[in-house]
């Protein structure tokens, strides 16, 4: 026998349990991965739970690791018939999950970079123990995935659908109902479908505990994926008929009920309600478990031949290396520390002169290196303009965010009532922007127009965007970027569209030579 080879030893006795020796070397040479991996990638870590601490959408993510470790333990007696067995086949998996990861830094992408770190967690598994452990607990393993926040990018499609549900309802139920975008307006006063509004903190709860409750209750994939698509539909119709029920009741109460903070309470409320509802009707094809001569592996610990110890240090020392390389080439192209803080300053703009921002309005964009906010006229037209100016962007500051918006869900003053893609031309081309419409103090509307400066680049994709950030740092250096709003009132003397139009038009080469000297800046 082989000095590095376990011996076939007679298993070491736990209680009533038999623990295969193989186990005793490959579940420390797993820990010692695991630990490692966390540690490399520690930042990412903090970042995933700092959002599941300040995120109610995503606080579920504080129990995804304890349900996942209990669904492993209720797989004990399956893994204990298992012999582990190193899969270096894997490892290759682990350098592409490297690499999004890397991507995502680079991008500042939150999605793509944490969706990576739980991907190299999860691969480190099968790299170390081997394919049948992997395949007895794979359920378990995927669960994980549940731990990274992401979904805001759902977040414009479901109010859209929230807002054509709700005025349809009250539409056939006979109430008189005006819609302007995300702004809905009765008889009895104004509704505003916000972020709270979309369901999404409703899709995300209902996926997550109906693809457990499918995995628990179910034998048949065919049952578990059709009741997981049940848990996908029904929040989403459900939060159609919580927003229609909300404003009805607003409405026939003459807004006594469900307003404020009611109608938080009551949505939560009837959504629990919807949910209990389809887990009692899931439950009534619930099939019975295996019985136990089916969860017997035909794989014995004496059955098969065991694979050397040193084989798992090696599968651990390989995921470990494979892993550690990627946060020392994003130390290596850290966008380098300048000599200064960037400055913003505008230039005069020819035909036009600064005056008062009378409307109040302010974009939130969080952390910008630099800002500037100002307001211009030209003969009866005015027209505001924002700059937010990025550098040395992480996940904490980044000029593409979704808390970087126009107006906040819980602004008090401001109403965004509708969201568009709108292409304009200014600088001698054609650009495509994203045009937004707001009911300000009074119930005036305002027109905002927004792009993005990244590295000279025009751009209003979010996407591009982000694509151009991590270019620009690979080949120059540097991530300087800013978001850019221009906006005007709406019937001030003409439509709000014709004064941004000039104002774009006007101001590009003052505003485009602002962001270039504070880019040149040492």
């Amino acid at each position: 026998m082989k000095r590095d080879a376990l011996p076939l030893a007679q298993p070491i006795v736990d209680g009533n349990r038999l623990i295969p020796p193989a186990w005793r070397v490959a579940l420390p040479a797993l820990a010692v991965a695991l630990v490692f991996i966390g540690a490399c990638y520690v930042q990412t870590g903090s970042d995933i739970v700092s959002t599941w601490y300040r995120s109610t959408t995503f606080a579920h993510g504080f129990v995804v690791a304890p349900i996942s470790l209990w669904l492993i333990w209720r797989q004990l007696e399956k893994l204990q018939a298992i012999a582990p067995r190193p899969w270096f086949v894997v490892l290759p998996l682990m350098v592409f999950a490297g690499i999004a990861w890397l991507v995502g830094e680079f991008s500042a992408v939150n999605a793509i970079s944490q969706t990576a770190f739980v991907a190299m967690l999860v691969l480190a598994v099968p790299a170390v123990l081997g394919r049948d452990v992997a395949r007895t607990i794979m359920f378990p393993l995927g669960f994980f995935f549940f731990a990274v926040p992401i979904g805001d990018f759902l977040l414009p499609t479901l109010m859209d659908r929230t807002a054509d549900f709700t005025v349809w309802a009250l539409r056939v139920t006979g109430v008189p109902v005006y819609r302007e975008g995300w702004l809905i307006v009765v008889p009895t006063g104004r509704w505003s479908i916000v972020e709270a509004c979309s369901g999404v903190r409703y899709l995300i709860a209902s996926l997550m505990t109906g693809t457990l409750f499918a995995y628990l209750n179910y034998r048949a994939n065919w049952r578990r994926f059709v009741f997981i698509g049940v848990s996908i539909v029904v929040p989403i119709i459900a939060n159609w008929i919580r927003a229609y029920g909300i404003v009805l009741l607003g409405h026939l109460s003459n807004n006594r009920l469900a307003a404020g903070v009611d109608h938080l309470i009551y949505g939560w409320l009837f959504f629990g309600v919807v949910m209990l509802l389809m887990f009692w009707i899931g439950s009534r094809w619930r099939e019975p478990p295996a019985p136990p001569a089916m969860m017997r592996n035909r794989l014995s610990p004496l059955a098969v031949h065991l694979a050397p110890a040193a084989r798992f240090w090696i599968a651990a020392c390989a995921a470990i290396a494979l892993t550690l390389v990627w946060p020392l080439v994003d130390a290596k192209t850290k966008v380098p520390d300048r000599e200064s803080p960037p400055v913003v300053t505008l230039a005069a703009i020819p035909g036009w002169h600064s005056t008062s921002d009378r409307g109040g309005f302010m974009p939130r964009f969080v952390a910008p290196s630099a800002s500037l906010h100002q307001a211009w006229q030209r003969d009866a037209a005015t027209a505001g303009l924002h700059i937010a100016y990025y550098r040395q962007q992480n996940q904490e500051r980044k000029v593409v965010s979704s808390e970087n918006v126009l107006v906040s869900g819980d602004d008090k003053r401001w109403v965004r009532t509708s969201r568009e893609q709108r292409v304009v031309s200014f600088d001698g081309a054609n650009y495509r922007i994203v045009e937004t419409r707001m009911h300000g103090p009074d119930l005036r509307t305002y027109v905002a127009w927004q792009w993005y400066w990244i590295d000279g680049v025009i751009t209003s994709s979010d996407a591009l965007a982000k694509a151009h950030i991590g270019w620009s740092r690979i080949t120059h250096g540097t991530d300087d970027s800013a978001a850019i709003v221009i906006y005007a009132e709406d019937g001030n003397g003409q439509p709000a569209e014709e004064t941004l139009r000039q104002f774009a038009r006007d101001a590009w080469p003052a505003i485009a030579g602002a962001l270039q000297r504070a880019d040149a800046a040492p």
